[in-house]
C-alpha cells in the first residue's frame, strides 16, 4: 500500500527562484539561505519518494479573479512551468501521477471536501521553487508530483483546522491506495512577510518560530490560530504558513522534527524551513 513517511515545510520566494536560475546560491546575499537547504537535498536523496504531494498556493498563473477555487489539485499528466513576466523558469517539466491524484480526489470528496479538479494547468514559483530547494538542478525531477493549490490571496480563505482536516484526509486517500509508493507531503509558503502598504517588508521571527516549535508535537493548537492573527502578527502574505498545516495533518500523530532552517530575509521574507518524518 502507498505511505506517506515524511513532511516537508518551507518558503517559496519567487528570489530564491532567480538565484537558482542565474547561478547566483553561492554569493554572499544567498549563501546562508541556501546552507540550510543541504541537509535536505541529502536526506532527499535516500530517501527517494515516488510521489510529493505539494501544497502551494498560484500567484494569478493558473487562477486569476474568473475562477478562485479554495482548493484544487492537479490530476494531468504533466504541469509545464508558467511565465510569471520573465519567461519560464527554465526547470524540468513536472510530471503528475494522475492514478493516485484521481484516487485522492474521490476519497477526499466522499469525506464531504469539495476539491477542484484541474487537468491542465500550468505551475509557478509556488512550486517550482520548493522542488529546486529539495532536488537542486535536475535534467529532470526525480519523482512525481500531486500539485494542490490553496486560495490565500481571495477572501474568504479557509482556516487553519479546515487545512488540518484536509491533510488527514488526504492521509487517508493515499493509504488506501492499492500500489507501494513512498509519498512525501509538502507544505509551502510564507513565513511572516507582507509585500505591501505601511507594514511591507515585516517580520516577525519569534512568531515563525513559534509555530515551528509547536508543528511536530502541538498542531492542534496551531489549527485553531484564527486568520487574523497571521495577519496580524505575519502580515498579509504571511497567511500562506496555514498551507502547512495540510502538511501536518497528513502525517499522522506521531512525527519527529529531524532538520530545521530559518533566515531572515530574502526579499522581504522570513524564509522557513522544517523536516519531518513519521514514527
Amino acid at each position: 500500500m502507498a505511505r506517506i513517511t515524511a513532511g516537508v515545510g518551507t518558503s517559496h520566494v519567487p528570489l530564491i527562484g532567480r538565484a537558482v536560475d542565474t547561478d547566483q546560491t553561492q554569493t554572499d546575499y544567498f549563501k546562508p539561505l541556501f546552507d540550510g537547504y543541504e541537509f535536505t537535498k541529502k536526506w532527499e536523496e535516500q530517501e527517494k519518494p515516488d510521489v510529493v504531494i505539494l501544497v502551494y498556493n498560484d500567484h494569478a498563473s493558473a487562477f486569476d479573479l474568473k475562477i478562485i477555487p479554495t482548493f484544487a489539485i492537479g490530476c494531468g499528466e504533466e504541469f509545464k512551468p508558467a511565465d510569471e513576466g520573465f519567461g519560464a523558469r527554465p526547470v524540468p517539466v513536472v510530471k503528475g501521477h494522475p492514478d493516485l491524484a484521481w484516487h485522492i480526489t474521490h476519497s477526499v470528496i466522499e469525506d464531504d471536501f469539495d476539491l477542484t479538479i484541474i487537468n491542465e494547468m500550468e505551475v509557478d514559483h509556488g512550486l517550482t521553487v520548493p522542488l529546486s530547494l529539495m532536488f537542486g538542478q535536475p535534467e529532470e525531477w526525480p519523482c512525481k508530483v500531486i500539485p494542490i493549490a490553496m486560495n490565500t490571496v481571495v477572501y474568504p480563505v479557509a482556516s487553519g483546522r479546515r487545512c488540518y482536516n484536509l491533510g488527514k484526509a488526504i492521509r487517508k486517500a493515499v493509504e488506501s491506495y492499492d500500489e507501494d509508493l513512498n509519498v512525501q507531503v509538502w507544505g509551502t509558503g510564507g513565513m511572516s512577510h507582507q509585500l505591501q502598504g505601511k507594514r511591507a517588508g515585516i517580520i516577525n521571527a519569534e512568531w515563525d518560530q513559534a509555530f515551528m516549535d509547536r508543528l511536530a508535537d502541538k498542531p492542534e493548537e496551531l489549527a485553531e490560530i484564527p486568520k487574523v492573527e497571521y495577519i496580524r502578527e505575519t502580515g498579509t502574505e504571511g497567511l500562506e504558513t496555514v498551507m502547512w498545516l495540510i502538511m501536518r495533518g497528513a502525517l499522522g500523530d506521531n512525527v519527529k522534527e529531524i532538520h530545521r532552517h530559518y533566515h531572515v530575509a530574502i526579499s522581504n521574507t522570513a524564509v522557513g524551513h522544517i523536516v519531518l518524518e513519521c514514527d
